[in-house]
Parts: structure tokens; C-alpha cells; sequence
């Protein structure tokens, strides 16, 4: 989705980024915006007394009060007041729950979206085994009653709701909030990261927030010191129908090859109008494209981890003719990966190390692993 910017009086727009409205209320005084690197899909703003405005780029709003202070009574109809402790809230959005993971935040989850066996994060796992946080029902199927049960205070979804806008309209009838992650709309791998922040605004662990990004900044930064190695890396995941599912080449993923010293291989691939961060192709086409190819990167993330390169090869006669193939230069993901948000860093020094072919790196690697 385009970002959208706030047109309504009072508001200036803040260059490259989502406007500041300065006057929400006349009994605040507009104090600074929070500080943001990499990420263009949210922003947040503080006024006087440590209320924080969270805006993201679908324009909705929400007032972050402190627990000892008090919503204003004139703010405008679309402002949704958040009192903290923000807490009892119904998680749906996976890929935030690495990021309240490392804020040590996983005590304001009650609610997931995502049941126990579906969780590559230890903790969410424990967490649901000793009945902390409990399953609440996917997306489009949530157990409305279960959620209005456990006090649920605010729930945070992914795109994906907008399959189902009845689903939000009916969360905020019942009076719960929803936030709608925007992360995956980052292109570069930190502006995904980044949106710790956002949920350390909402929990008040600005500066835990402020640590565990700038470990993800000098881990990337680790991965990008050296010069650019010419390899080229085609990185895709077969779908059931037997067409290849690649990414845009403005998405994230490119950004996280270019970064660890690589090419990608669809460098044209360019974004068009619509949000999807990818695109199916026949395989004909993607041999035509990629055979050539130094290194292949099997995306597990969606259909599953492929456990051999001969399990690889039974999707299509085709691939056994890749150069990568031949050199024995074909990579797996690891099936947590899309889950573990707090580690993008590390997966861009997974991909450096693999470009960089040093000997025993295989031992080395975290979210990757080569198919033999």
C-alpha cells in the first residue's frame, strides 16, 4: 500500500517520511519525533508528559498515555487511545513476536494467533505451554469470545487481515484496537527491524528497543564490509502448482544479497502497483533467467524446508541443468526464519559467508544450510 499522508489542519509534513501533526491536542505541546533509520512505514511522535502518537501507513492513529496520565478529551475521532500497560493483546502479526521477544516483553502477550507447533520461537513455545499466552484462533476464524474472556486490550495483525476487513470490523465493534503491522512493507532488511521500536514505544522499552536494533545495524554492517563479490543469487521457492515464486527485485531479500557483497539474479524484476513483494513465473522462464545463477537459495519459509538436493530436483527436471546445481552451490532456508525478525542481520552475514565460499563455513551458518 502507498503510505499515506495526513492532510488535516495543523499537520507539516516531515521530509521523506509520514506528516507530524504537531496539534492533536490543545493540551499538549508537541516535543520531537522518534529518531528512525531505515523504516518508512510508521512513524511515532512525543508530546509533553511522554504520550506517544503511533502512526502508521494506512493512516491509522494510536495515543500511547503512560499509566499515571490521562488521555485529552479533544483529540480527533480517528485517534485510538492506547493506556498502558499495553498489555493482554492478541497476537497475530508472527513476525512481531521476535521483536516483543527481545524487548523481554512476551508477558503482554495473552493471545496467538498461531498455535504452539507452529512457532519457531522457543519462547513463544514455553510460553504456550505453560498457558501464558493461549491460541485464540487464526486470522479470518478468531474465538471472539475467548479474546473479549481475556481482557484483551489491543491485537496486532498482519496484512493479511485485509483479506478479511469483517474480522477487524467486528474486533473493534467489540471495543479491541487493531494495529496492523506494517513491516513487511519494508524494503531494506533494517526498515523491517526497525518496527522494534514501534513496540517498544508501545511498551515503554524505547531504549531495550533503541539495544536490540542497533545490534541487527552492526551485524548488517559486519556483512557489508567488503567489496562486491559479482555472484550472482537467485533466491525462490517452487509452489504447488509447479510455478517459481521470486522476489521483486525492490524487495528486502535482494537488498539483504546486495548488502552481503552479492547481485540478484532478477536485478530487473522492478515493483509495479500492486503490494505483493513477489511473483510467479513457469519454470521455463525462471530456467531462462537463473540458470546461470552462481548461487540458489531455496525459500522454505512458505512450502516447507527441503531436506536434499535429490528432493529439490524431483520438483523439476530442469533444475539439475542450474550452474549452481553443478557446483554444488545450492542453499536452503531454515523453516524459523521469516519468525525470528531480530535476526535479518544475521541472515545477511549468512549470506556474505556463503558468497565468500570460505572452507568449513557450512558450521557457521544460521538460517541457512546447503543441500547435499
Amino acid at each position: 500500500m502507498a503510505a499515506v499522508l495526513l492532510t488535516s489542519c495543523g499537520q507539516k509534513e516531515d521530509a521523506g517520511s509520514l506528516a507530524v501533526d504537531e496539534n492533536i491536542s490543545a493540551s499538549l505541546t508537541y516535543d520531537h519525533r522518534m529518531q528512525l533509520d531505515y523504516a518508512k512505514e510508521f512513524a511515532v511522535d512525543y508530546y509533553n508528559d511522554g504520550l506517544a502518537l503511533i502512526t502508521i501507513s494506512d493512516g491509522s492513529r494510536f495515543l500511547v498515555v503512560p499509566q499515571k496520565e490521562e488521555a485529552p478529551d479533544d483529540l480527533d475521532s480517528d485517534i485510538v487511545v492506547l493506556k498502558q500497560p499495553v498489555d493482554h493483546i492478541y497476537l497475530v502479526a508472527s513476525a512481531t513476536m521476535d521483536m516483543f521477544r527481545s524487548l523481554d516483553a512476551l508477558d503482554a502477550i495473552s493471545l496467538s494467533g498461531t498455535k504452539k507447533d507452529g512457532w519457531y520461537i522457543d519462547e513463544a513455545r514455553q510460553a504456550m505451554d505453560n498457558g501464558s499466552i493461549l491460541y485464540a484462533g487464526k486470522y479470518s476464524a478468531p474465538d471472539y469470545e475467548q479474546i473479549l474472556d481475556t481482557g484483551c486490550n489491543l491485537s496486532i495483525q498482519s496484512t493479511m487481515i485485509y483479506h478479511s476487513p469483517e474480522i477487524k470490523e467486528n474486533l473493534e465493534k467489540f471495543g479491541i484496537p487493531v494495529l496492523v503491522d506494517h513491516s513487511s512493507y519494508e524494503t531494506h532488511p533494517l526498515g523491517r527491524t526497525e518496527w522494534v521500536k514501534l513496540y517498544g514505544a508501545l511498551e515503554g522499552k524505547e531504549d531495550v528497543a533503541e539495544q536490540v536494533f542497533a545490534e541487527q545495524k552492526d551485524a548488517v554492517a559486519a556483512a557489508s564490509d567488503g567489496e562486491n563479490t559479482g555472484k550472482t543469487v537467485a533466491f525462490f521457492y517452487i509452489t504447488s502448482n509447479g510455478s517459481v515464486n521470486v522476489r521483486k527485485s525492490g524487495d528486502y531479500v535482494p537488498k539483504m544479497i546486495e548488502l552481503a557483497g552479492g547481485n540478484y539474479i532478477f536485478s530487473d524484476l522492478g515493483a509495479d502497483t500492486d503490494a505483493s513483494s513477489s511473483v510467479n513465473m513457469q519454470m521455463e522462464e525462471f530456467y531462462a533467467r537463473a540458470k546461470d545463477a552462481d548461487y540458489l537459495i531455496y525459500n522454505s519459509t512458505i512450502e516447507g524446508e527441503v531436506k536434499s538436493l535429490d528432493a529439490l530436483l524431483a520438483k523439476s527436471d530442469l533444475l539439475s541443468d542450474f550452474k549452481a546445481v553443478k557446483d554444488g552451490n545450492v542453499f536452503c532456508t531454515t523453516q524459523n526464519l521469516y519468525q525470528r525478525s531480530m535476526e535479518l542481520g544475521t541472515m545477511t552475514g549468512d549470506i556474505h559467508t556463503m558468497l565468500e565460499g570460505e572452507e568449513n563455513a557450512d558450521e557457521t551458518y544460521t538460517f541457512l544450510f546447503r543441500l547435499q
